[in-house]
């Protein structure tokens, strides 16, 4: 697409400034949201950047500790780098989503980035009749001249993730579970049982992989993306089965698996989207594996160079191992698990998929 976006363009200079919006219920005072567009004028008279974009959170809200929040961050890292005005309007619930994406089109900003796949039907209403702007989905995929979709391969750095799990297990039981049968939940599932059979293979043994069938594409799923004490009850059940390392696919709802793996002891966790190590409170610190990561951050900044220099299109971008889209993150606390040829062995896969050599295949993949 190369249509000219005169009011998104590079300004040197500019005093980039964040509105607030009341109707988001987050305790985050260094989170800037917006209520209404444009936003206010700040104090002393300073020119607001012409130069800016919206995002429209999923219902997860912003501090998901997941890709609401790593889109989040990467489009304030876009924001130091090019100078443009940022906001974020929060979704509560499925009745805002439309409205908020018709509210970041009248902003008058010319990039709208939508988060997740309950924002794809509105995107793409707004996309057809807005031809000129242009708009980012991450995590699912749009087909429209002017929306370019932010997805990744995350069943490679899963894969990993499950071979790393049936290694470092004691019971030889892992878990897995999501927020909703989903293709972007069941991607990372798909990954990570590949990953275990893997390993069973390698190593003559038989790891068991708990809350999802492959085959059948059904497992265990709690229905929602915010509610903690889910995850928590869901991994309770896999503890008190034997699962010793739970993957949970869930946003917010993972927060719960984390608690019970803490307050049970000999469990551990694998978090997703972002290093639970950093994102999550300190106190999970001990209990955190690694975790399966998709670089959200840095396909935001490329995104917005791309509409400042009038050369975005709406080809997908896809987060691979090769391209360092997705990855698994360090193993921080419990590194002392891994041994030195289990992590040989991790690396070893890491390069064959690179190479080809091992296709990560899934129903959800691209």
């Amino acid at each position: 697409m190369s249509q000219g976006r005169g009011s998104l363009r590079r300004g040197a200079g500019r005093r980039i400034r964040r509105g607030v919006s009341v109707a988001a219920a987050l305790a985050a005072a260094s989170v800037a949201l917006v209520a209404c567009a444009p936003a206010p004028e700040s104090g002393g008279g300073d020119e607001a950047s012409e130069s800016c974009v919206r995002m429209v959170t999923n219902s997860g809200g912003l501090e998901d500790r997941s890709f609401n929040q790593a889109s989040w961050e990467g489009l304030q890292q876009a924001e130091d780098e090019y100078d443009v005005e940022a906001e974020a309007i929060v979704s509560t619930g499925e009745t805002d989503l439309a409205p908020n994406v018709a509210q970041a089109v009248e902003s008058g900003c010319e990039l709208i980035v939508t988060v997740g796949w309950e924002l794809a039907e509105s995107t793409l209403d707004q996309a057809g009749k807005n031809p000129e702007l242009a708009f980012a989905i991450v995590d699912e995929t749009v087909e429209a001249d002017n929306v370019k979709p932010v997805v990744f391969d995350t069943a490679q750095a899963s894969y990993l993730a499950g071979y790393l799990a049936a290694g470092v297990s004691k019971t030889g039981v892992v878990a897995t579970f999501g927020g909703g049968n989903q293709p972007p939940v069941t991607l990372f599932m798909d990954g990570f049982v590949d990953g275990v059979a893997k390993y069973n293979e390698v190593h003559g043994t038989q790891v068991r992989v708990l809350g999802w069938d492959k085959a059948a594409q059904d497992g265990a799923f709690t229905g929602d993306f915010e509610d903690v004490n889910k995850g928590k009850t869901l991994t309770e059940s896999f503890i008190d089965q034997g699962a010793d390392v739970v993957l949970p696919v869930a946003g917010q709802v993972g927060e719960g698996a984390a608690s019970a793996a803490l307050e049970r002891g000999g469990v551990s966790i694998i978090w997703v989207d972002s290093d639970g190590y950093e994102s999550l409170a300190a106190q999970y610190r001990p209990v955190i594996l690694t975790s399966v990561l998709k670089n959200t951050q840095d396909a935001m900044v490329e995104i917005v160079g791309a509409v400042l220099d009038d050369t975005f299109t709406n080809e997908p971008f896809v987060g691979t191992l090769e391209n360092g889209g997705v990855e698994i993150a360090p193993y921080h606390d419990l590194a002392a698990l891994v041994t030195p040829g289990l992590d040989g062995e991790i690396e070893g896969l890491r390069q064959a998929i690179i190479a080809g050599e091992i296709v990560v295949e899934s129903p959800s993949g691209f």
